[in-house]
C-alpha cells in the first residue's frame, strides 16, 4: 500500500494505549508501536503498525456520523477468518476489537503482507510481457473466490441469498438518497432503467467481494501471483456477476487520479488482455455462461460505484472522510452515472 501521513487529529491513533491493549489481547504482540496511516482509500482508515514484535496492519471504522450498515469492519474480519488458509489468499486476521474506547471506533488487526499494489491498471511499471499474466491472475483469483463453498467456511448467514440485483438496487438507491447533495439526472435515469431491466433471480449465490479491482489485490514481488485480496468491507453473499461486471467496468473508467481506469487507452498496444479474453477465461474456470444482458451488469456496476462515490462526497462535506482524495472521488458521481447510462444503450 502507498503510505502517507494524515493531519486530521481524529484519525491519529493513541499509540501508547493501543500498544497496551494489543499486548494484552494479541499473542506475541509487544510494544511500543508507531502507527502510520496508509494514503489512498475512501472508506475504512488503514494503518501500518510498526511494533517491537513486528509489522502489522490495522483497519478501523472512521470516526463521526456514518450511514447505517456502512464501514462494517467486523464483517471484514469474519471474511478473513473464513478464507484464511484456503484457495483465496487473504492476510491472516489476528484480533477484532469492538470496544470503541480503545481508539475511538471498532478496529481489527491483521498480518502485514509483503507485496506489490498496482494503483494504475495500465501497469506502467510492469514489463509488457508480464501484463497479461497479471490480469489473468486477477481473473483466476476471482474465479476461486466465486467457487468457495460458503457453507463449508461458515458464511451461510453472511447475506440474504436470492434476488441479489433487486436487493442491491434498493439498498444503493437508499444510500444514494441518504447522501445526495445535488440532483444528478443520470443517476435518476439509472434508478428507473435498472429496475425495469433487472433480471429474475437465477438461484446462483456466491461470496462476492464487492470492490474487486486491481488495487485491492496485493501481488507477489516477482511473480504475477496474487498474495492477498484486501478491503472486504462490501463483501456479502450475492451474485458473482456483480464482481465480474465491476472488474470489467474498470476497462471503461476514465483516466482520472481518483479512479484510474483504462478508458481511451489502446489496451492491445499495452499488451493488456481484452474484455472478451477475461470473460472467456472466467467462464472456463467457473463453468458459468454470461447472461445475454451483460450491459445491465455493467450499468449496475457504474450505478453502485456512483452511489458509493456520493457517500464519499457526503462524508467529505461532513468532514469525516478518511482521505484528502475524498472530495475528488465524490465528484466522480455524475461521470459514473453518465457512463452507466451509456453502458445500458
Amino acid at each position: 500500500m502507498k503510505i502517507g501521513f494524515d493531519t486530521r487529529a481524529d484519525l491519529k491513533l493513541p499509540e501508547a494505549a493501543l500498544a497496551e491493549y494489543l499486548q494484552a489481547h494479541v499473542p506475541g504482540f509487544h510494544g511500543p508501536l508507531v502507527a502510520t496511516k496508509f494514503d489512498g482509500g475512501q472508506s475504512n482508515p488503514t494503518y501500518k503498525i510498526d511494533a517491537a514484535s513486528g509489522r502489522y496492519v490495522l483497519r478501523r471504522k472512521p470516526p463521526g456520523q456514518l450511514l447505517p450498515s456502512a464501514h462494517a469492519v467486523d464483517r471484514e474480519y469474519r471474511v478473513l477468518q473464513a478464507l484464511h488458509g484456503g484457495p483465496v489468499p487473504v492476510a491472516r486476521p489476528l484480533h477484532l476489537c469492538t470496544d470503541e474506547s480503545v481508539i475511538g471506533s471498532m478496529f481489527y488487526l491483521m498480518e502485514f503482507v509483503v507485496g506489490r499494489v498496482f494503483w494504475d491498471p495500465s501497469l506502467p511499471d510492469v514489463a509488457p510481457q508480464e501484463r497479461a499474466p497479471v490480469f489473468d491472475a486477477m481473473v483466476d483469483t476471482l474465479a476461486a473466490l466465486h467457487s468457495v463453498d460458503v457453507a463449508a467456511v461458515g458464511l451461510s448467514g453472511f447475506g440474504k441469498p436470492g434476488n441479489y440485483f433487486a436487493r442491491q438496487l434498493g439498498r444503493w438507491s437508499e444510500q444514494y438518497r441518504a447522501s445526495e447533495t445535488t440532483p444528478i439526472p443520470a443517476m435518476e435515469t439509472l434508478m428507473v432503467e435498472l429496475r425495469a431491466r433487472c433480471p429474475a433471480d437465477d438461484g446462483v449465490v456466491a461470496l462476492v467481494h464487492g470492490d474487486y479491482r486491481i488495487d485491492n489485490l496485493m501481488f507477489d514481488d516477482v511473480a504475477p501471483r496474487v498474495r492477498a485480496v484486501v478491503d472486504w468491507e462490501l463483501s456479502t453473499l450475492g451474485h458473482p456477476l456483480a464482481d465480474l461486471g465491476y472488474l470489467c467496468m474498470a476497462l471503461r473508467l476514465p483516466r482520472n487520479p481518483a479512479l484510474p481506469g483504462l478508458g481511451g487507452l489502446d489496451r492491445e498496444r499495452l499488451a493488456i488482455p481484452s474484455e472478451r479474453h477475461m470473460l472467456d477465461r472466467y467462464s472456463a474456470l467457473t463453468g458459468r455462461a454470461l447472461p445475454a444482458d451483460f450491459p445491465f451488469v455493467l450499468a449496475f456496476s457504474f450505478f453502485r460505484l456512483g452511489a458509493i462515490a456520493q457517500g464519499v462526497a457526503k462524508r467529505a462535506e461532513q468532514g469525516n472522510a478518511s482521505s484528502d482524495q475524498a472530495r475528488r472521488a465524490g465528484a466522480m458521481t455524475a461521470l459514473l452515472a453518465e457512463l452507466g447510462v451509456q453502458a445500458l444503450a
